[in-house]
């Protein structure tokens, strides 16, 4: 039969034979760090940017006054 495609066939079979296993439910922890790393990342991004905003606006203020 023409219409069936091989490389289809091939990778569900492959798919089938070869089961992945769930690496984060395996490593939790390591899961939990990264999510606590990623907040304590974006705190201090957010940190930085809301000081950059306040210098910005302070020295807009002395100019203009």
């Amino acid at each position: 039969m023409p219409a069936i495609n091989k490389s289809i066939v091939a990778r569900d079979t492959i798919g089938h034979i070869v089961r992945r296993e769930n690496w984060a439910r395996q490593e939790a922890g390591v899961v939990v760090v990264f999510c606590i790393v990623f907040v304590v990342a974006v705190g201090l991004i957010g940190l930085w940017i809301s000081k950059c905003i306040s210098k910005r606006k302070a020295s807009k203020a002395t100019v203009h006054a």
